[in-house]
């Protein structure tokens, strides 16, 4: 069976790795002696292992951006204790988790750089670099699955309405809530959009996700015409004589950083009246969400939201349950 879009009018239904980011250098593959540089080889075995999973995983930016966040704050605290990376025991590594919980880090955080020092230390196992893997004796903290925050239909109508589509900063962003509501994508994928990956005679947006895994997604006729009206107009006047392929750039003519997008949202979502709790995925939420609620197949949503793996995308099941226990509740004669 067909699944029927939630707003048929916005959200429309469907049928060679790349370079590593320049700030990862190759460079810093070099050995370099422990006994000689003790901190530069701290900082070489990082990159090495961020060379490392990059290459069998094909993880995003971000995604090894975190992960150099994480044994980067590891390092820190092991220097002011006197301990080596390399020489980190469990002991150690659980005094770290124990000083971030005083500080205020939530289990789904703990959990999250336990996994980054785990996979940096079966890494450096397999490497012969060390002998044990000081996280193996070491649990991962209970995190309870936390449903997605989600928009009613009414609140995404009255946050797309919120910008003033006569300034061509507010058109173009109209445009990119449209586009994040009518596609479900990715915060990182939206302000990433180029030019040519967009086909408005088929309209369909052609997607890199993570680990440059593409995907076609469908865009509604609305989201469609929004992308028109901007591309023949506000944005030329945006970009004046400056070229880019970007398709939202700033008034710089550069790309939209994540940050900047975010602060979008949420002066739009003041404006709005909209008091819930945002975050930068609160469109992308409920693009599934009201897809599932207007019959969505599962493994459809699943394939619009890049998922790999159908039980992240199960997630939204129970989103959608409540509005149907809901909606039960209010019209049925004994509900």
């Amino acid at each position: 069976m067909d699944p029927v879009p939630c707003n048929t009018r916005r959200v429309a239904m469907p049928g060679a790795p790349r370079a590593r980011p320049d700030t990862m250098s190759q460079n810093n593959l070099q050995h370099v002696d422990d006994t000689t540089d003790p901190e530069g080889a701290a900082q070489a075995l990082i990159e090495r292992f961020l060379d490392a999973i990059w290459m069998e995983r094909g993880l995003s930016e971000n995604t090894l951006g975190a992960y150099k966040a994480d044994l980067l704050a590891l390092k820190r605290r092991l220097d002011e204790r006197g301990v080596a990376l390399v020489g980190a025991s469990r002991a150690d590594l659980l005094d770290y988790l124990a000083w971030r919980v005083e500080q205020g880090a939530k289990p789904r955080s703990s959990a999250r750089q336990l996994s980054s020092f785990r996979r940096f230390y079966r890494y450096l196992v397999r490497e012969g670099v060390v002998a044990h893997d000081p996280t193996a004796q070491i649990e991962m903290p209970k995190v309870g699955r936390s449903l997605p925050h989600s928009l009613t239909e009414a609140e995404v109508d009255a946050l797309l309405s919120a910008p003033d589509t006569g300034d061509p900063l507010g058109h173009r962003d109209r445009t990119m809530l449209e586009v994040l509501y009518a596609t479900g994508v990715r915060v990182s994928e939206l302000i990433s959009l180029r030019l040519s990956q967009i086909n408005l005679n088929q309209g369909v947006l052609r997607i890199i996700g993570k680990g440059d895994r593409e995907r076609l997604i469908p865009l509604g006729d609305e989201a469609q015409q929004w992308i028109r009206d901007f591309i023949d107009g506000p944005r030329m006047e945006i970009l004046l004589d400056r070229q880019t392929e970007s398709l939202f750039p700033t008034r710089r003519g550069d790309r939209m950083t994540r940050q900047a997008f975010w602060h979008i949202i949420k002066r739009y979502a003041a404006r709005a009246g909209i008091e819930k709790k945002l975050s930068p995925h609160t469109l992308r939420h409920a693009f599934a969400t009201h897809l599932l609620n207007h019959g969505a197949d599962l493994r459809v949503v699943q394939l619009l939201l890049g998922h790999s793996d159908l039980s992240t995308t199960q997630i939204y099941t129970h989103v959608a349950r409540e509005r149907l226990k809901d909606l039960h509740g209010r019209h049925h004669p004994r509900g």
